[in-house]
């Protein structure tokens, strides 16, 4: 599989699972200005960074793990894969 489907994948599994990040920065920009609601746009862009970020190190750890088994398979004898 590709690297950048999976990482697609993973990344709107985070987001779905995180939505509330993206929920606060487009109340935030809906909204009329108002000092109050800063803390959405700080919070909002935290947890969507968060959400990045955590898809990001998902998918090396799920792209490094199938690299692991394929290069064990490799160093199998022939006779043992078969």
């Amino acid at each position: 599989m590709s690297t950048l489907w999976l990482y697609a994948r993973i990344q709107g599994m985070a987001l779905l699972f995180g939505l509330v990040g993206p929920i606060f920065l487009f109340v935030y920009f809906a909204a009329q200005p108002d000092p109050t609601l800063r803390w959405m746009y700080w919070w909002g862009l935290l947890i969507t960074a968060a959400d990045i970020l955590i898809a990001l190190a998902v998918t090396d750890s799920v792209v490094s793990r199938d690299r692991d088994i394929a290069d064990k398979a490799a160093r199998l004898p022939r006779s043992r894969r078969d």
